[in-house]
């Protein structure tokens, strides 16, 4: 079976999805993919580039795709044949239940693109029950919206052809690194993005708090940071740099690991978080995850 993937933004937990299924299904996959970066403009315009490129290649068995790709407008623009085959698309998130700083400045132009490539994917999976409840309930809230133009059972109908599919993780690199020497002090972990989404200032002060009644404590903070990150993180650079083991993204991921294994507890104060493959990996490396009870957590 030749199956050609459309990721648009090629970087993170969607690259990794994608190399896993690489490398372990027998199916012959193709890729179009764009870096990670400028997310809203690649939901706007991937799918007319994706269909584009469609009219230069030869045909596949089933196309698949994230959900930063608009379905509906791709499958509108791409050759005639991309119309007599599966369109399968993955949801790692989706822009229902995705933080903003205000609920005023939520774009519901994304969140209704997501709506509209559930209608025009064949089949749909979600990262976590979460994921795919949260998603429901938006599209049932915004359609109330629409007081004029009645759309019956369009949450039913997407349902009906989704399910809940847990990606595979890979822990071979976790598991060879060498057991962590013991501490004398507990070592707190960090290992999400440097974004507002994973709610760093909650986390940051809590340690500030610890910090100014004299609690003994070790820091690592891991993840990916961009040309713009919250001010909290340089504050806490300055602030707790008596604390610090680590402070920085880690790679090759073996670094990454290293630093992850000499961890005690792992925390997470996240307003999003639809699978948690940071929290899944600091666990497997020994640390314990101390996490709200909310979002794909319980889970």
């Amino acid at each position: 079976m030749k199956i050609l993937i459309l990721e648009p933004y090629y970087g993170g937990s969607h690259k990794a999805f994608i190399e896993a299924l690489r490398l372990n299904l027998p199916f012959d996959f193709d890729l179009l993919t764009l870096p990670a970066r400028k997310w809203k403009w690649r939901m706007r315009l991937s799918a007319p580039y994706f269909a584009e490129k469609l009219h230069e290649i030869g045909e596949y068995d089933s196309i698949l795709c994230s959900t930063f790709v608009d379905v509906a407008t791709f499958r509108a623009l791409a050759p005639s044949w991309v119309c007599n085959v599966p369109v399968l698309t993955y949801f790692h998130e989706n822009q229902f239940a995705y933080p903003v700083q205000s609920e005023d400045e939520r774009d519901f132009h994304f969140a209704l693109t997501n709506y509209t490539t559930a209608l025009a994917s064949d089949r749909i999976a979600f990262n976590s029950r979460y994921n795919l409840d949260s998603f429901l309930e938006g599209v049932s809230g915004i359609l109330k919206k629409s007081s004029d133009m009645k759309l019956v059972d369009q949450d039913k109908a997407i349902r009906a052809k989704s399910m809940v599919l847990y990606p595979g993780m890979d822990f071979l690199e976790i598991d060879e690194e060498k057991e962590k020497q013991g501490e004398d002090l507990p070592v707190i972990v960090w290992n999400h993005r440097w974004e507002h989404d994973k709610n760093p200032e909650a986390f940051f002060h809590a340690l500030f708090e610890m910090d100014r009644h004299g609690e003994e404590f070790g820091l690592i903070v891991l993840g990916q940071s961009f040309s713009r990150e919250p001010s909290v993180f340089e504050e806490a650079r300055q602030r707790l740099d008596h604390r610090i083991i680590h402070f920085g993204y880690a790679e090759p991921k073996r670094e990454y690991v290293k630093w992850l294994k000499r961890g005690d507890i792992a925390v997470s104060t996240a307003s999003h978080e639809f699978y948690g493959m940071a929290v899944i990996e600091a666990v497997r490396a020994g640390c314990r995850p101390l996490l709200p009870a909310r979002l794909s957590y319980p889970e």
